[in-house]
């Protein structure tokens, strides 16, 4: 390992992140009810403008006085380049930050973007005698942010997650598609011709590098990598295969954009009880091994080593938290 230590954001289960517009109060207590792990409630895309001072007032009440339980709460506040998100930070931190654990900024495009709303929620904390610190969760959305996305991971202790927003992504790459999240057929590779002379097409992921990019940036400075939305919350499928493709590449859970996709992402995001099984095995072994002065050993005819260990680790680690 590196003489660099990295340090861990805060723990917390963030497999599925439910998004609940503000302007839509009659919303607040199904989300509460429901499993997901993570709620954010929408001051930016999902509230028109002529909406966003009532819906302001809508969130601070229902962070006041609705039951939300055990669930970690953000609110996601306007981009730095609007005249709503000094309110937003203002009004939301002094009237409701008790229950406020995150607050989820859009369009970072530098560290100084994070730097701003670090000072004034230090601010807000310390005139408020806050004994808990709020979060930050950063929404990598433009072609801006993905360049600088290892110097936003890195520029505040606040920072806890990364999260993939695709569809504005999609727009400030100026990509050729209209859907969100989703795959494109012609991202594809056409094969040469086969004996018969017939070629077949496989689609690829178009978003693979971009969200390979947030993840290790992501984990370089300790945070949770999370997917963002997928849109067609009418194709369950669709869904868990973006989610699968997400989890393999190190992301720790995603976005739910409709109640239905709770489940889903919760479900994929979890270590199967075999994938646990498994890694209690491999703990073991190498428990064995240890104490028989070995390095590494095999298992079912698998080499494991202390690289199998750390692997290990965080599936039962993450059991735990679920199970917790």
């Amino acid at each position: 390992m590196s003489f660099h230590p990295i340090e861990q954001a805060t723990a917390r289960l963030n497999r599925s992140e439910l998004a609940v517009p503000g302007s839509q109060p009659q919303m607040f207590q199904e989300a509460a009810e429901s499993a997901a792990d993570v709620i954010f409630l929408d001051l930016e895309d999902a509230v028109a403008p002529d909406e966003k001072a009532q819906a302001r007032k809508n969130i601070i009440q229902a962070l006041n006085e609705i039951d939300w339980g055990k669930k970690t709460m953000s609110v996601q506040i306007n981009g730095l380049d609007t005249h709503y998100m000094y309110r937003d930070v203002v009004d939301v931190v002094e009237q409701a930050g008790e229950r406020l654990d995150l607050i989820m900024i859009p369009k970072v495009g530098t560290a100084a973007d994070v730097y701003a709303v670090d000072m004034m929620v230090t601010q807000i904390e310390d005139a408020k005698g806050y004994k808990k610190r709020i979060g930050f969760e950063h929404i990598i959305e433009t072609a801006l942010g993905m360049q600088n996305v290892a110097a936003i991971a890195g520029a505040s202790k606040r920072n806890e997650s990364l999260h993939f927003g695709v569809a504005d992504y999609a727009a400030s790459t100026r990509a050729r598609t209209t859907v969100i999240g989703g795959v494109n057929e012609n991202y594809s590779v056409l094969t040469d011709p086969l004996a018969d002379g017939s070629r077949q097409i496989h689609w690829g992921d178009m978003w693979h590098n971009a969200l390979a990019t947030m993840v290790v940036a992501a984990r370089a400075n300790g945070l949770r990598p999370i997917d963002g939305p997928f849109g067609n919350f009418s194709d369950p499928d669709g869904f868990k295969a973006a989610a699968y493709r997400a989890a393999v590449l190190g992301c720790e859970g995603k976005w739910a954009i409709h109640p239905s996709q709770i489940a889903l992402a919760n479900e994929v995001m979890s270590p199967s009880e075999a994938e646990v099984e498994r890694a209690k095995k491999i703990l073991a072994a190498m428990a064995e091994a240890e104490a028989a002065g070995k390095g590494a050993v095999s298992l079912d005819g698998r080499l494991i080593d202390y690289a199998s260990i750390r692997q290990a680790e965080v599936l039962v680690e993450k059991a735990r938290q679920i199970a917790a």
